[in-house]
């Protein structure tokens, strides 16, 4: 730390820097953003630097202030060492974004976060779900949950799991329309998906893998949970990974032998902040959650 910086204000500043916002950051180190405002620009005029540019949707890190908080960040984990010395699990405070696409956050992490917030009073964890690539580069997110690795090697990624998607249908549905015997019998039914021009990677393109026709695909939207809502009223067919149709015992899996496709969830965090402790933690017990349940995700 250089001589003359006060640690109170880099507490402001990495609350800052974690939620983005002075009244969430107040909120964290319960004061108000009057006061958080106070430590930022004490902490500006002692480096000489502007550290953030405020915006309407918040403050966000200049190149000065993302090279303080590689500084603050080993602060941090250093002052954290002190209480987990006495056990492993202790001392982690702060917030932990995730960026994580929408079948794996609201139907897998989301219910399992509370077991390790009640041990942690202190720490924070936001899942963003929103249908698009959350820069890590930007620190807009600590961790992401993906369907494509990142090719930067200023991150690192490991393979989670496979999961697997089939064709999902309700059973008033199949005893109504055509029937559907082999895959190409797929080809006369309504199917919800995607809105074409917002499939933002590859991966997600796989209905027409499934031999779905794009002119079938007439319900299109930009969430699973809302092409789930659609099968589920017995209109149309969708594909869903088969760990979120799990939940729904409504829905009928069509030709499960036969139409079916695998795709992989990637675990990536930037590599100079792999041993945060909270980051660490959160990725740990990513990695638990997901092998006691493999099954669901390769069903």
């Amino acid at each position: 730390m250089k001589r003359g910086l006060d640690w109170r204000n880099l507490q402001f500043f990495l609350a800052v820097a974690r939620s983005g916002s002075l009244s969430e950051a107040g909120r964290l180190m319960g004061v108000d953003h009057v006061t958080v405002a106070r430590h930022i620009t004490s902490l500006e005029e002692s480096v000489g630097k502007i550290l953030f540019e405020r915006h309407q949707r918040g403050y966000a890190l200049t190149r000065y202030g993302e090279d303080l908080l590689a500084v603050a960040e080993e602060i941090d984990q250093k002052a954290l060492q002190i209480p987990q010395a006495n056990s492993p699990a202790s001392g982690l405070a702060g917030i932990v974004r995730i960026s994580s696409l929408e079948g794996f956050s609201n139907f897998f992490l989301a219910r399992r976060i509370a077991s390790l917030l009640s041990s942690h009073p202190t720490l924070t964890v936001e899942l963003l779900t929103i249908q698009q690539i959350i820069a890590l580069s930007r620190r807009q997110a600590d961790i992401a949950v993906t369907v494509t690795p990142s090719s930067d090697n200023r991150f690192i990624c490991e393979k989670l799991t496979a999961y697997t998607l089939g064709i999902y249908a309700t059973r008033d549905y199949l005893s109504r329309e055509k029937p559907i015997r082999k895959p190409s019998d797929i080809s006369d039914h309504l199917f919800a998906g995607y809105v074409d021009e917002m499939i933002f990677m590859r991966e997600l393109d796989y209905l027409e893998e499934l031999g779905v026709s794009r002119r079938m695909v007439r319900i299109q939207n930009s969430s699973v949970q809302a092409q789930m809502a659609a099968v589920r009223s017995g209109v149309c067919l969708s594909a869903l990974p088969a760990f979120v149709a799990a939940g729904c015992p409504d829905l009928v899996r069509v030709l499960p032998d036969e139409l079916k496709i695998q795709r992989h969830y990637w675990l990536n965090l930037r590599a100079d902040e792999q041993s945060v402790p909270r980051i660490k933690y959160l990725c740990d017990f990513i990695r638990q959650e997901v092998e006691k349940e493999k099954e669901c995700f390769l069903s």
